[in-house]
């Protein structure tokens, strides 16, 4: 089979090995086991490979580069809509020859992707749509867009869209799917804390705006304030991380906030094994792993209500809901605080159901859609 994954994710080469952001290549490497030939289309750069980055485990791997495109100002978007053609044709060229096209989506390249696809209706297709499906989501034009051609069965045939959550209203081509970081022989005991002295938080995301960094911060500043004993520490880097640490260092929190920069899965593992809480306030999210991992190991959840996030907490039996107002949310978390008993339980049944999602698990049901 010659599979073809089109993707906006940078694609680094050292020149005999293609890699890019870890969580994404963990997870095609999945796939490419059950693969003669994999065909990849994506943005190249010319950075090297950092602690983020994984390689391809494939050793027949043909890498297509294409211009990586930006709308994000004026400049930027005039000149991507010059090279939108020469993305189309190299897009064009790869489905001719692909057997099975994947696609990944939300992204700029995910809905050139699926317009091109259109033309092939009847290559074995699937698209993961690792961005918000819900339905009722505010969302730029171009995700509604894609979610729109992905979910049109008239226009996209023969193709399975995975999705994050089961929402009503879906044609008969969207499936509701999953993704996992941790094997089988990975699950162990879940560490018992003790929420009654020091609590450990950690953030594990990029450091934008949407992730809601500075919030974690806050909760955890206010939290000191009022007495609590609290510790944050935050993995992964981004534009904010400088603005970030001036406002820890201008409020004295560096006694109690760290930042580690990005690290490999196994530093973060040890991390999420002995805390009490991760927190993720994101504006929009898909499946956030950086909760369900920390869920592998007992590490209680804390995040607002966006997209499947509800239903991976169990509605609050496997997590704290919050809102995006600093108020709101200390008060939530506060009230938790108060129920050691509860947080025992809540720990438990997050690690219990986490522990469901495997990679071999993973790995299954991705077999099914290659055959299908």
């Amino acid at each position: 089979m010659k599979f073809l994954i089109i993707t906006h994710v940078e694609h680094k080469s050292n020149g005999t090995s293609f890699s890019a952001y870890a969580p994404y290549v963990r997870e095609m490497n999945l796939w490419l086991k059950h693969v003669e030939d994999l065909i990849i289309v994506a943005p190249q750069t010319s950075k090297i490979k950092s602690e983020i980055d994984l390689d391809y485990k494939h050793e027949n791997i043909k890498f297509s580069a294409i211009p990586s495109i930006q709308f994000t100002d004026l400049k930027n978007t005039l000149v991507s809509f010059f090279k939108i053609p020469i993305i189309l044709i190299g897009i064009y060229k790869a489905c001719k020859k692909a057997d099975h096209i994947h696609l990944r989506c939300p992204g700029s390249i995910g809905l050139l992707g699926c317009l091109v696809q259109i033309f092939f209706p009847k290559k074995n297709k699937t698209a993961k749509y690792a961005g918000n499906w819900d339905p009722k989501a505010k969302q730029p034009l171009s995700y509604n867009i894609q979610k729109w051609l992905l979910s049109n069965t008239f226009l996209t045939k023969n193709m399975s869209v995975l999705v994050y959550g089961d929402w009503p209203d879906k044609t008969q081509n969207i499936k509701p799917f999953f993704t996992a970081t941790f094997k089988r022989n990975e699950i162990e005991p879940i560490e018992l804390r003790n929420y009654s002295s020091g609590l450990q938080f950690v953030f594990v995301g990029t450091l934008v705006e949407g992730k809601r960094p500075l919030l974690t911060i806050q909760i955890v500043e206010r939290l000191q304030k009022k007495g609590s004993k609290v510790r944050l520490d935050i993995f992964g880097d981004g534009v904010l991380r400088g603005e970030l640490e001036d406002f820890v260092k201008n409020k004295g929190l560096n006694d109690i906030v760290k930042f580690h920069g990005n690290q490999n899965k196994q530093n973060v593992k040890e991390a999420l094994k002995t805390a009490h809480f991760s927190i993720l306030p994101s504006k929009s999210e898909g499946w956030p792993k950086a909760l369900a991992e920390a869920m592998f190991f007992g590490a209680i959840p804390i995040a607002t209500s966006i997209s499947c996030v509800p239903d991976m907490l169990g509605y609050g039996k496997r997590g704290i809901l919050i809102d995006p107002d600093l108020d709101k949310a200390l008060a939530e978390i506060e009230r938790h605080l108060k129920d050691t008993e509860n947080l025992t339980q809540m720990s438990q049944n997050a690690a219990n159901w986490s522990q469901n999602y495997t990679l071999e698990r993973f790995e299954t049901e991705i077999v099914k859609l290659l055959k299908a």
